[in-house]
């Protein structure tokens, strides 16, 4: 494994190297314990997205390892891919860190970046796929469950990058992934070909929410307006209106179901803040598991 910018790019045994990997530092961590596997070593951070939950877990990571990350804006280098190529910012930085962690609008930023570096290259987020996310998702999952084969995942919404990441994670990882979103919101075709290519039937698609919880041992939801997407905002609203992760849905799922969102939650909009505070709610130990997750990244292609 050199760089990590899909799920679909990795193996199933990596896929759960870093999981086992995930716990066990979390473990060591959450005891007191500390692995400076990293020292020396320097993360750059590039970001045209803002972020709470990304900038702070990986530059925690970096320094828990023993490590330092490095914050760059989009201004600070006059725009990625403006003021000089992508290929030759790839390259100049290869030669300053010793890994790069993109968050970005479109994939292919990431994808040259990766082409050019000589360094890992990690996707923290893109408009096709959000592969930390995904992963931190499946290790809370396993967490509370006890398993991942046969947990059926209900994802009530857009069909975005992170649905897309968590389509690849149940197909890599046996888990069934059922996405329910308005008409012309849909997960893209061209995934659940992909997805289910690598297992069978792990990933389908309705436009009936009712239909998805049914069963679900996990509800999860995300914002039905990400960013870029602003002008967008009411259309969108009116689109996912009966989509709500509520009390009411809900009431189709099985008691202990499980409730998930990547953050951040507009409550009231796309769930309910009852929901969000429910004793079913495992959002926060989701969150957190961002950044259990990416230590364990960083570890595994930096060290």
């Amino acid at each position: 494994m050199r760089h990590f910018l899909c799920i679909g790019d990795c193996s199933t045994e990596e896929l759960n190297e870093l999981l086992d990997l995930s716990s066990s530092l979390k473990k060591l961590y959450k005891s007191g314990g500390r692995d400076v596997c990293l020292a020396g070593k320097v993360l750059a951070m590039v970001f045209e997205k803002p972020s709470l939950r990304t900038r702070i877990s990986f530059q925690v990571a970096m320094t828990d390892l023993g490590g330092s990350a490095i914050f760059i804006r989009p201004e600070d280098v006059g725009g990625i891919g403006a003021r000089e190529p992508i290929k030759d910012m790839a390259r100049v930085l290869s030669r300053y860190v010793d890994g790069i962690m993109a968050r970005t609008f479109a994939h292919n930023t990431v994808v040259e970046l990766a082409k050019y570096a000589t360094v890992p290259v990690i996707n923290a987020l893109t408009d096709l796929s959000h592969p930390c996310q995904a992963m931190a998702d499946v290790l809370t999952i396993k967490e509370h469950i006890g398993r991942l084969t046969g947990v059926k995942v209900a994802f009530i919404g857009d069909g975005n990058n992170v649905a897309q990441s968590l389509a690849f994670a149940a197909a890599k990882l046996g888990m069934k992934l059922v996405v329910a979103s308005p008409k012309g919101y849909e997960l893209d075709w061209g995934v659940i070909e992909k997805t289910n290519a690598i297992k069978a039937d792990s990933v389908s698609i309705t436009n009936d929410p009712v239909k998805a919880v049914a069963g679900a041992d996990v509800v999860y939801t995300d914002t039905w307006v990400s960013m870029g997407q602003e002008a967008e905002k009411k259309k969108r609203i009116k689109a996912f209106k009966g989509f709500q992760v509520n009390a009411e849905l809900l009431k189709s799922a099985p008691a202990g179901v499980k409730i998930m969102h990547c953050l951040p939650a507009y409550r009231g909009l796309e769930i309910t803040d009852d929901v969000v505070e429910s004793p079913n709610s495992i959002i926060f130990d989701q969150s957190e598991n961002r950044l259990h997750f990416q230590r364990a990244l960083v570890k595994k292609l930096m060290s």
